[in-house]
């Protein structure tokens, strides 16, 4: 974002601090990118939505203590997605923030994104590859640490300043953990396509030695 487009957003978000109903054009703007982000991660579009409003209800509910630091309003709004998917995650029962909520705080949101129009039918594309969850599940499986730098850079696009400025690290830290963050998810893929290929040709001595019996 250049620096015009950054005082552009600095003037709105000051604006939705003192009108919520100005939060909507800050929601409008933000929401696919989030969105995108968290259905990657999570692989469910029902959880995702239910991540989404709970982030961008915070990010409301917070916005007059947000302090501008220069950077794009989405990086706060992405480090809320962050927390809320750890939260979500560590709950056993989740109660999720409705539309009513967000309302009662003067915020109308706008009509449904076209993102989320089309997230059912991406839902069953998902599901048809199995090579996205196993990813995805090998990022779940990383060290904490190295979990959201690599998320942010594979399934959001961020590049390594983005993330820097996400996470609050300074860009050398976020080289490192992702450079080691990729190679223990290589490890892990190559050590699950070999247990996978493993128990398929033990599966197949086993069903020959069946067939051809003692």
């Amino acid at each position: 974002m250049d620096v015009r487009s950054l005082e552009q957003e600095k003037q709105l978000v000051e604006r939705a601090q003192r009108d919520p109903e100005a939060f909507g054009l800050l929601y409008e703007q933000n929401y696919d990118a989030i969105f995108n982000y968290v259905l990657r991660r999570t692989g469910h579009v029902e959880t995702a939505q239910d991540i989404v409003s709970e982030t961008f209800f915070v990010a409301l509910r917070s916005l007059g203590k947000f302090k501008w630091q220069g950077v794009p309003f989405s990086a706060w709004l992405y480090r809320i997605a962050i927390n809320e998917m750890a939260g979500y995650f560590r709950r056993a029962r989740v109660g999720t923030v409705s539309l009513e909520a967000m309302h009662e705080e003067g915020f109308e949101p706008p009509s449904d994104s076209d993102v989320e129009r089309e997230a059912l039918a991406w839902q069953e594309e998902i599901d048809r590859h199995l090579e996205y969850h196993a990813v995805r599940q090998a990022v779940d499986a990383l060290p904490e640490h190295y979990q959201e730098v690599v998320a942010l850079r594979f399934f959001a696009g961020k590049q390594i300043a983005d993330i820097g400025v996400v996470l609050g690290k300074p860009q050398g830290t976020v080289k490192s953990l992702l450079h080691r963050g990729l190679e223990k998810l290589r490890q892990t893929l190559t050590q699950a396509r070999y247990r996978a290929t493993f128990g398929e040709t033990s599966t197949y001595v086993e069903k020959g030695r069946g067939a051809h019996g003692q």
